[in-house]
């Protein structure tokens, strides 16, 4: 038997005053976002932005339904709204942060699993990581240089040929 050691470095920002200026911008625009989710079941609002190659930037919130799994999450709103719009230009960075209406996320908040799954795809057809900045209501912001350092065995095409 073998062993896999699996290793990954995030960076971690104090605040978002930290973070480069465009990527300042960007989690504003997440923010923004944010606050017109339609989060009436769990009362938990996520917001997201993406910069496109081409400067564009792509807003997304979680939309809940009371029909559970009819909702969508921010990521994959912004993500394939970008892919529908903008079809072919690549994803340079994601900006998420979230807020609860019963208390304050402190804690970074990275994508779940099923957005994790979409933003690899993404990665893997435009050949290009994809930087992932998450954080929670307010506090540190952490940055994932690629999509396979939150998805490190990811599940791609590859596996179907």
């Amino acid at each position: 038997m073998k062993k896999l050691d699996i290793s990954i470095v995030l960076d971690v920002y104090d605040s978002v005053d930290e973070l480069p200026a465009t990527i300042q911008k960007l989690m504003q625009s997440a923010k923004q976002a944010r606050d017109r989710a339609y989060a009436p079941y769990s009362s938990f609002m996520v917001g997201s932005s993406i910069e496109l190659a081409n400067g564009i930037i792509v807003q997304g919130n979680n939309q809940e339904n009371a029909a559970y799994p009819s909702g969508l999450c921010a990521e994959r709103v912004a993500v394939f709204y970008a892919g529908a719009t903008y079809p072919g230009v690549a994803i340079k960075n994601i900006a998420i942060t979230v807020r609860s209406l019963h208390h304050t996320v402190l804690v970074p908040t990275p994508p779940c699993g099923s957005c994790r799954q979409v933003l690899a795809e993404y990665e893997v057809n435009q050949e290009d990581p994809i930087n992932v900045y998450f954080m929670g209501e307010t506090g540190q912001v952490v940055r994932a240089k690629s999509v396979k350092d939150l998805l490190p065995l990811i599940f791609d095409s590859s596996f179907l040929k």
